[in-house]
Order: C-alpha cells, then structure tokens, then sequence
C-alpha cells in the first residue's frame, strides 16, 4: 500500500500492474494462497501502528515490542494538543476557501513545533536526545502547501510532498491536509483522502505522527461507495483518537 510509480502509455487489461499489484487484486494485504503478508513493523509505536493496521492493512499489522520504547517526553503540567508521548494527534484548523496551500495550517504547525522543540526523545536502544527540527518530517499532499511551510520554518526544515519522502522515517511527522473542502481540492477527494498516501505519509513517524487539518475535511459529501470509503479513514482516525485517553508522563 505504498506509492505506485508513475506510468505513461495505455495498457489493455490488467498488463499496465505491477506483479504484487496483480496478485493483490483489490485486497491490502496478500491472501495466504497467494503469498505471506509480512505482519510486523520495526518502525511505528503500537499507538501510531493501530491507526494504520486498521485503516489500511484489515488490522493485521502488529508493531514490534521495542518500538513501544520510541517515546517523547511530555512536560509536566502541559495541557496542550500535544500531550501525548506516543501516538496519532489530529490538530484540528478551521478555515475557507483553502485547495492547494492553507496559512492557517502554516500557523498551527509553527506553534505545534516551537512546542515540542526541546522536548526529551527516547529511542527504542534508551538513548536520549532533545528534539530539534531534524527529528521532524513535513509533508503536504501539494507543492504549494510545501513552499508555504518552507518559508515559514526554513530551509533546514525536512519538507516535500508525500512521495519525497516514501521509505524514510522520524520521530515526528506532520501531514498538512491543506484543503478547506476535499471536494474542491485539486484532482479532488480522490487525491486528497487517497489511502496509500495517508499510509505513506503517517506510517513515516516512529513516534508521533501529527495530522492537521480543516475538521469539516471528515463531512465531505460524497457521490459513490469508493469516496465514502475514503472519509471513513479520517473518521477512523477521529474515533482512535478520542477513545485512547492521553498518557501523560510523569517522569
């Protein structure tokens, strides 16, 4: 469920995909008569790993014991968004008339960052290290988004689109949704919600992975059962999130 690579030139039938592509058919993870599905990742906490395994791989991706080590200290007394050591947070950013770029989500990153710089990261050998800006990823589904974020952290900032940064990883990453409606947003929900880039995108994070987004993004009319699909993910997201309580550490 990673990036396909793009492809030009008309194939007849199915001879335009890939062998795994082929063999998955519309499945996300490989049937047991047809392969063996590689259940584990060495990368993402159990906490960011139950998004994914559920919203992309049928729940069937476990995440490592050791990668629970992978943790990032939340100061004591902090009531922010960001109190979670590990985990999936969804900053929700209202605004209007945004498709391809969104100052408002510009903004909101800029404070999520200044808040967790600083901060105490654990790896999963017990190392420890204060976050700085090279232990973040940010990556928005647009180029236009991605210009806009880089003049607002600088050039030393870790930015691209979504397939800049497939195969890489980080303690932190922050996906920008960008648009005010998906409707409207360029190549449209299609594009926006598409699951192997959300996958991608999200799954980078060893730790935290941070969605920012307009709320209204998860209301999104839809016109067949393949674009409901689609906002169901964000709905996934939304229910994970408010039913895990958030873990505060005392240490």
């Amino acid at each position: 469920m990673q990036l396909g690579q793009p492809a030009q030139g008309t194939h007849p039938g199915d001879s335009g995909l890939s062998i795994l592509d082929y063999l998955l058919k519309d499945h996300p993870t490989i049937e047991s008569n047809r392969g063996i599905f590689l259940d584990t990742t060495y990368r993402m906490h159990s906490k960011v790993n139950e998004f994914i395994s559920q919203a992309i791989y049928e729940g069937k991706l476990n995440s490592h014991q050791s990668n629970d080590l992978q943790v990032i200290q939340v100061p004591d007394a902090y009531k922010g968004a960001l109190n979670k050591e590990a985990g999936v947070v969804f900053i929700p950013v209202e605004h209007e008339g945004n498709t391809q770029a969104s100052d408002e989500e510009v903004q909101a990153i800029q404070h999520a960052v200044n808040e967790l710089l600083g901060r105490i990261y654990t790896d999963k050998e017990g190392n420890k290290k204060s976050i700085t800006l090279d232990d973040m990823l940010f990556v928005a589904p647009y180029n236009f988004q991605v210009t806009k974020l880089k003049s607002a952290l600088g050039e030393n900032a870790k930015l691209g689109s979504v397939d800049k940064f497939q195969g890489q990883e980080a303690p932190i990453v922050f996906f920008s949704l960008c648009a005010s409606d998906a409707n409207d947003s360029p190549r449209g929900m299609d594009f926006l919600f598409d699951k192997n880039r959300l996958n991608v995108a999200n799954s980078r994070a060893q730790s935290l992975a941070i969605v920012v987004g307009n709320p209204n993004l998860m209301n999104s009319n839809t016109s067949n059962i393949k674009q409901q699909k689609l906002v169901n993910v964000l709905d996934l997201l939304r229910k994970l999130i408010q039913e895990h309580p958030i873990h505060h550490s005392s240490n």
